[in-house]
């Protein structure tokens, strides 16, 4: 018995290809069109049984937030995400986000049709060999240069960098929301956020940590951030305003 199907892609003639071969399996295709605002919304309101994400970027910040909106709005919809040999992080996003699998844009169609079947019976749909060399990296991780700095970049996001960079130049909440046109509340919940991922307990504390591994100079200056003073390393010596560097 054929599926109803919807494939939404980057790439149109990648996902008109697909959409012909599975129409020919006697699969029934509601629509294949390239993602753009209302992509989610589409899916939603054609609820098909399965839907094919694909993906150029699987490991990139929010690039499954269509599939927390489709799962969210429909949850009987089934969401498998086409992409590029993955890494370890990426599975585990395209899994976190809700979808029932993930396959490889060069898998065959007869993989592709497995997987629509497994993800439609409610299964997780991964191919044995991508867990293979998923679970294989992370638990025997290739060997890299230490760089703590590249690290620490990586766990904040760009909202978090930014506020990383203005706490290191001084700024106090109330400077940080201003210079972000963001409430003085919501700076605050940046703030901590960034203590907390950083694992440090002040703002002086995550200043020097940042100027000591680097991170300062591979986020880059922030538009209309206070400049640093000359030698200094980014941090404060004295408080701003009526919170000290320590507050939270």
């Amino acid at each position: 018995m054929g599926v109803r199907l919807m494939v939404v892609d980057d790439h149109r003639l990648l996902a008109e290809a697909l959409a012909s071969a599975l129409k020919l399996r006697g699969h029934r295709v509601l629509a294949a069109t390239a993602p753009a605002a209302g992509a989610a919304e589409l899916v939603i309101s054609r609820a098909p049984e399965v839907c094919l994400l694909g993906t150029a970027t699987p490991a990139e910040p929010g690039i499954f937030d269509p599939v927390v909106k489709i799962k969210r709005e429909r949850p009987q919809v089934a969401v498998l995400v086409l992409g590029p040999v993955p890494s370890p992080r990426g599975i585990a996003a395209a899994f976190a986000a809700g979808a029932s699998g993930y396959v490889r844009h060069d898998e065959r169609i007869e993989g592709v049709e497995r997987a629509i079947m497994k993800a439609r019976a409610g299964e997780a749909a991964v191919a044995p060999q991508l867990l293979q060399g998923a679970f294989g990296e992370l638990l025997n991780p290739a060997a890299q240069p230490d760089d703590e700095g590249q690290r620490l970049l990586q766990m904040l996001t760009p909202r978090e960098i930014e506020v990383l960079v203005r706490v290191a130049d001084g700024e106090d909440t109330r400077l940080i929301a201003a210079g972000m046109g963001i409430a003085p509340s919501t700076a605050r919940t940046h703030v901590q956020r960034v203590l907390m991922k950083l694992g440090v307990g002040s703002r002086l504390e995550a200043a020097a940590l940042a100027a000591r591994t680097g991170l300062l100079d591979r986020a880059g200056p922030v538009p209309g951030a206070l400049p640093a003073a000359p030698g200094s390393s980014g941090a404060p010596d004295t408080p701003t305003g009526p919170e000290s560097p320590s507050s939270q």
